[in-house]
């Protein structure tokens, strides 16, 4: 199948998260872009994650961990890890979630 990212419309995930979701059966893709100060709670999840920031500057905690993610940077989250996240400048980020196969 061929997609345009463009056709796909935005949807708001959570407060200040606006998110193009892209799912399949075993890897699932979202573009976000994300208001300054939005901030999602601490939660972990079976899938492993890597975000790619594109734009700005977000706050990622893992596992008590503290790190200030700007463009270009890549974070890859271990499945069934704690982690939370706050926007500190408006951002743009690309999360990819893979099937854990166990």
């Amino acid at each position: 199948m061929i997609s345009k990212l463009l056709d796909i419309e935005a949807i708001e995930i959570m407060p200040g998260f606006y998110g193009k979701i892209i799912p399949s059966e075993e890897i699932s893709i979202a573009f976000f872009e994300v208001d300054k100060g939005a901030s999602v709670g601490e939660h972990l999840h079976s899938h492993e994650q890597i975000m790619h920031i594109i734009e700005g500057e977000f706050e990622i905690v893992i596992e008590g961990n503290t790190h200030i993610a700007k463009a270009g940077d890549l974070i890859t989250i271990p499945a069934n890890k704690k982690h939370k996240g706050k926007a500190l400048t408006p951002c743009r980020f690309m999360d990819v979630f893979v099937k854990n196969s166990d």
